[in-house]
């Protein structure tokens, strides 16, 4: 008789600590070891010595959702946000547009997984709106074995601490998606400055950039010109992944410090978590980040980091409401405590980034409105 053949492996579900199946925070947990999390350039020279970073494309160029679950959920236990914030963006969006580039850009590449190296996304212009590129006004001017840089980019992750940047920039001057290319910029190149943005997201590197007559070898364009903007518009999918794998991390660790804080506070005869009605705040929050962790759900039990557009709009939204909601409940049932030095007050000030970093709210709700028809469907 033939053999039978056995069931398919059921997919495991989500942990409930925020982790995903298939992450192994342990070996996040064993390349940072001793170093200090506060260093942005020591964990991520850590990362890419244990072999983290390269660990996270077993598969090609894009990240496996839950070694990046993994990593994010390690990284939010134990770092800073503005640290972390440095980690995501290069692997989610830098490493994966570098791969295939060839010349500078896959040196770059390679000294990011082994992390010697540090890039920085320069994508968000100084002149015009952020959430529409096309009116980005950064240019450079393609000759006979030349390109030359001028522009600025403003808010850029990494910005103060990179080695180089990867740049956006206008080599046409038609209002059209293939007007764009992808130059790599080195830090120290003449003609290229960069300012902190301030204190903000500490540890993130966080400043404005700026290029004036930077003279770059053609070698510096990374793929086709006119390619970047649909290059920058598929990854930008699965950097919402990675803020929605982010965010739910985040949100777990607060509920679960929430939790014990009100079960350890006083409040006549018993303590805090007694009284039905701050259980009642607390559970409305359990069931938002549920309702996040559902979402995140099928791609993370996928090899597929990369969300169709609308639900990557979603998921963009989704994690943004989220974290708001439950810091916010966190700063009110905890008070005065709330504003500790590293309290759940500060957290909330710096995670409103996840509504405007990589795509404002309020446009990501327009561009789900356009999909109306394909999300409600005929109906029941």
């Amino acid at each position: 008789m033939p053999e039978s053949t056995p069931p398919p492996t059921p997919t495991p579900a989500a942990p409930e600590d925020g982790t995903a199946p298939g992450g192994d925070r342990a070996e996040v947990r064993a390349a940072l070891s001793g170093v200090d999390p506060t260093d942005p350039r020591a964990v991520w020279r850590a990362l890419g010595a244990g072999g983290v970073t390269a660990a996270l494309y077993p598969n090609g160029d894009q990240p496996d959702p839950g070694r990046l679950s993994a990593l994010l959920t390690e990284l939010d236990a134990r770092c800073p946000l503005g640290v972390t914030l440095s980690v995501c963006v290069q692997v989610a969006t830098v490493l994966p547009l570098l791969a295939g580039a060839g010349g500078p850009a896959e040196r770059a590449r390679h000294g990011m997984l082994r992390g010697e190296t540090v890039v920085a996304l320069a994508v968000t212009d100084a002149a015009g709106s952020g959430s529409d590129l096309l009116d980005a006004t950064t240019r450079v001017k393609l000759g006979e074995g030349t390109a030359t840089l001028d522009g600025a980019k403003t808010w850029i992750t990494n910005a103060t601490t990179c080695d180089a940047a990867l740049v956006l920039a206008r080599h046409r001057e038609a209002r059209h998606f293939t007007s764009f290319c992808w130059l790599l910029a080195p830090a120290t190149a003449p003609g290229v400055t960069a300012a902190s943005a301030g204190r903000a997201f500490t540890g993130s590197g966080v400043g404005h950039l700026r290029f004036d007559g930077v003279a770059l070898d053609p070698d510096a364009v990374v793929g086709r010109p006119g390619r970047a903007l649909a290059g920058f518009a598929r990854q930008a999918g699965v950097e919402r992944l990675a803020g929605a794998l982010w965010a739910r991390a985040m949100c777990h660790r607060l509920l679960a410090g929430l939790r014990d804080w009100l079960r350890r506070r006083p409040a006549a005869e018993g303590t805090l978590w007694d009284r039905p009605a701050i259980r009642e705040r607390y559970a409305r929050c359990l069931v938002a980040v549920r309702q996040l962790d559902a979402l995140c759900a099928p791609l993370l039990a996928s090899t597929d980091p990369v969300p169709s557009t609308v639900a990557g709009m979603v998921l963009k939204v989704a994690a943004a409401e989220t974290v708001d909601r439950v810091a916010a409940e966190a700063v009110r049932l905890r008070g005065a405590d709330a504003f500790r030095d590293g309290g759940e007050a500060h957290l909330r000030s710096e995670a409103a980034m996840f509504g405007i970093a990589g795509g404002a709210t309020g446009a990501m709700l327009a561009g789900i409105a356009d999909h109306a028809d394909e999300l409600v469907g005929d109906g029941i």
